[in-house]
């Protein structure tokens, strides 16, 4: 993993580098043409709100990835609110910083930085997010090899959690192939319903990451210097699939 110290030093250099950016971002005054569509992404402050100020009462707690449109704006408190349309049907005020949209420019690099800073599950989520959003970002390239090396870590975990929770005296009995157990093994749910898949070696009884980030970077970025790690990355999947015994 020391050659993906540069490359991390890299994107956190790209990312942190801007709080002037920020800060003049804040000093803005709020204008009244604000309409267009969001994407709630920070958690931690994506409570719903009667009224602009972080004093109100609170409607509910937005989740990660729910769709708002703004329709006004008001500073309250020390931050910017947005008065906001949600779906499923709800209304009222939620702090600036919890949703991105790609009509404002400042947003791409704060979800970066999201994506970054995030852990676990939540990272992954985040990155998909991130990749929706904004499909043609400066940061994708780097963005993509972490998320491609999250996902094969979590791989590893998986593989632990269904080797303890699969009985093989059970999958013996059935007599159904043993890699269609693991491939139905359930806590692999939520990572299909971002659309991550994952590839399993029945001689180790390992899930790997079958790698499609890696394989967009040297596909849509092949000059960027995250292709070649990309390709190691994919290289080293190639020899852990054809592996025949486990370690």
């Amino acid at each position: 993993m020391n050659s993906m110290k540069p490359l991390l030093l890299l994107l956190f250099l790209l990312l942190f580098s801007s709080d002037l950016v920020a800060q003049k971002r804040r000093a803005v005054p709020a204008q009244r043409n604000v309409a267009h569509t969001a994407v709630v992404m920070d958690e931690l402050i994506s409570v719903l709100r009667k009224e602009p100020s972080l004093y109100s009462e609170a409607i509910q707690r937005m989740r990660r990835g729910r769709k708002v449109r703004i329709v006004g704006v008001k500073d309250a408190d020390g931050v910017r609110f947005f008065r906001v349309i949600a779906t499923p049907p709800a209304a009222g005020w939620v702090q600036a910083d919890a949703v991105f949209s790609d009509k404002r420019p400042e947003d791409e690099e704060r979800l970066a930085k999201l994506v970054q800073a995030t852990t676990g599950f939540d990272q992954i989520e985040a990155a998909v997010h991130f990749f929706q959003i904004y499909p043609k970002s400066k940061f994708k390239p780097a963005i993509l090899l972490l998320f491609g090396d999250i996902v094969e870590g979590s791989a590893a975990v998986l593989s632990r959690n269904a080797s303890r929770q699969l009985s093989t005296r059970e999958m013996a009995a059935s007599g159904a192939p043993l890699h269609s157990y693991y491939l139905n093994f359930n806590m692999l749910d939520r990572y299909r319903r971002l659309g991550i898949i994952f590839q399993f070696n029945s001689a180790t009884r390992q899930y790997h990451y079958n790698g499609d980030s890696w394989k967009e970077i040297i596909e849509k970025f092949p000059a960027a210097a995250e292709a070649v790690e990309a390709r190691k990355r994919l290289d080293s999947l190639k020899e852990k699939l054809e592996k025949r015994t486990a370690q």
